[in-house]
């Protein structure tokens, strides 16, 4: 919960913006300052203070007990010009709250943390559990000291400046150890514990059970990731709550799927019980790994609950990001997100150039030319299967004519897949005419390459049969002229002369211009690669300059009657 504290009438007007906005995520702290800031810190995760930094720093500094304790604080000054992230800007979320402030309210984010400043993730900030010299390695990242990367298992990571060797070390792994001096231990989630329990078995029993196969092991518990086991003990209380206690989920799976598992150590218990010869083993043997702890039971007697360890790959992350149409404000904010998280982008290098500006320093780009698709595609997957954080990127949405259809094709269920959807050329061109693609409507490549013209022409055909609105994309090149005027002339076997069409070229960019003219007067000499064709359907109207396709040919017939 994020409290909200103001002082004056305009700082309580731009609280209450807040608020509005955000009615699920914010609390309205009244009365006096004081009390109000006390109850705030006591009570959320995170405050913004509509007062002057130094009147908060007076409030909350007898009430800080530690970074990682603390809320973080976002001030705004009586003008709303600024959004300070004053505490907490790292552990508490302070420098991105001050960055959605600033978005929803119209002030500049003021966010001084050293690592952000210099667009440097910090080591805090990468979602895994941290320990160690978190403070003195981020230091010598930050003056460009060699610091060590050791990764004993992998983990896709965003960019760092790091080096083979150095006098600082970032050490990745799931092993039980301490942070040396000058080090810092990131533990990424890379452990299953499958269990199995009889009826009534006690938490302590099986949380005992757990805790101690992991010390034994040498492992670490901040790396557990899930607990696993049956469907049978989805609700066994002991399991649930060792789950709870040790803040992973609870993943369970049916006797069939456990028992189509190999296992070293299969049992006629839990056949009889539950009906697979595995629960422990198998639960944790489901996706894969390295079995690190055999089936173990617990040391009570009789003993009622039984676990396996096991250390699953490291799954790289491959996210296939739609860049819009190229317009910076077009491109979402996600991503945005996902640019920044990337330790290795693959695109085409005009696409690069748009958002090169976007990437963290270290990040790796594989670029190339036009006619290297696959290539990409390719290049992006082998990248993810090594480990890393990628990003794949495409023009418009990535799965519409781009990148996303290779790249899903090369990829397996051995990496993780994040579909970043974008805004695409149709829907740039469309909102430029006005509104064509009001009623239904598809998109059509006129381009040969990779699809014969007999379906083409099969398509466009179908959708002038149905009365679809059209866009066609790469409607035509220098060395293919002729697609164009074909499509046209099929249309015109269902849609008169008339019929409104809109042609945009360079949607969204600063060279971008756009026309609304007629099937029968479009020339398609005047068309090429970069630009779009939008033909209307039978109730598409021009009107007052704008191509407007309605909802439902009921509004058309009310409108004509009223005329």
């Amino acid at each position: 919960m994020i409290g909200l504290i103001s002082a004056t009438a305009a700082g309580a007007a731009a609280r209450d913006r807040l608020a509005a906005a955000w009615p699920d995520r914010t609390r309205v702290y009244e009365g006096p300052v004081g009390d109000a800031v006390r109850a705030a810190f006591a009570q959320c995760e995170q405050l913004v203070c509509f007062l002057a930094t130094g009147a908060v720093v007076r409030l909350v500094a007898p009430l800080l007990s530690g970074k990682t304790e603390d809320p973080g604080v976002v001030c705004v000054d009586e003008g709303g010009r600024f959004a300070v992230s004053l505490l907490g800007g790292h552990a508490g979320g302070a420098n991105e709250l001050a960055r959605e402030v600033g978005d929803l309210l119209g002030a500049e984010p003021v966010v001084t943390t050293a690592t952000d400043a210099v667009d440097l993730p910090g080591l805090d900030t990468l979602g895994l559990p941290v320990e160690g010299d978190v403070a003195g390695v981020s230091r010598a990242l930050l003056d460009g000291e060699a610091v060590a990367l050791r990764a004993e298992v992998a983990w896709p990571l965003p960019p760092l400046p790091v080096a083979d060797e150095g006098p600082y070390t970032i050490l990745l792994t799931d092993r039980l150890v301490g942070a040396a001096e000058r080090e810092v231990v990131l533990r990424p989630p890379t452990l299953v514990v499958g269990v199995g329990a009889s009826k009534g078995a006690p938490v302590e029993e099986v949380l005992g059970l757990v805790e101690g196969a992991l010390r034994e092991a040498g492992l670490s518990v901040a790396s557990v990731a899930e607990l696993a086991t049956v469907d049978a003990k989805a609700g066994e209380p002991g399991i649930v709550e060792a789950a709870r206690r040790l803040g992973v989920p609870l993943v369970t799976y049916s006797a069939e799927e456990l028992a189509g598992v190999d296992v070293p150590n299969p049992s006629d218990a839990p056949l009889a019980a539950v009906g697979t010869p595995s629960v422990a083993e198998a639960a944790a043997l489901v996706g894969g790994g390295e079995l690190l702890v055999p089936k173990r039971k617990s040391a009570a007697s009789p003993a009622m609950a039984t676990c396996a360890v096991v250390r699953r790959p490291g799954r790289g992350r491959l996210a296939v990001v739609g860049l819009g149409p190229g317009a910076r404000d077009l491109l979402t904010p996600r991503a945005k997100a996902e640019l920044r998280r990337a330790s290795v982008l693959v695109g085409l290098d005009q696409y690069v150039d748009q958002i090169r500006d976007l990437l963290r320093p270290g990040t790796r780009i594989l670029e190339s030319g036009l006619g290297a698709e696959e290539e990409r595609a390719r290049t992006a997957v082998e990248e993810a299967r090594k480990g890393q954080a990628v990003a794949l990127i495409g023009s418009g949405d990535a799965g519409v004519y781009a990148m996303a259809s290779p790249a899903l094709a090369e990829a397996s269920d051995d990496i993780d897949v994040v579909g970043v959807p974008g805004v695409t050329a149709a829907l740039a061109a469309g909102a430029i005419l006005g509104a064509p693609l009001g009623h239904d409507h598809v998109s059509i490549s006129l381009s040969d390459l990779h699809t014969p013209w007999e379906v083409i022409e099969r398509r466009v055909r179908a959708a002038a049969e149905a009365d679809i609105v059209v866009t066609f994309y790469n409607p035509r090149s220098r060395g293919r002229d002729w697609q164009l005027p074909k499509a046209l002339g099929i249309l015109a076997e269902h849609r008169t002369p008339a019929t409104p069409v809109g042609v945009v070229r360079n949607a969204s960019r600063p060279d971008e211009s756009s026309r609304l003219t007629t099937l029968g007067a479009l020339d398609p000499a005047t068309v090429d690669m970069m630009t779009v064709v939008t033909v209307g359907n039978t109730a598409t109207r021009d009107i007052a300059g704008r191509m407007v396709t309605p909802r439902g040919y009921r509004w058309q017939s009310a409108q004509e009657g009223s005329q």
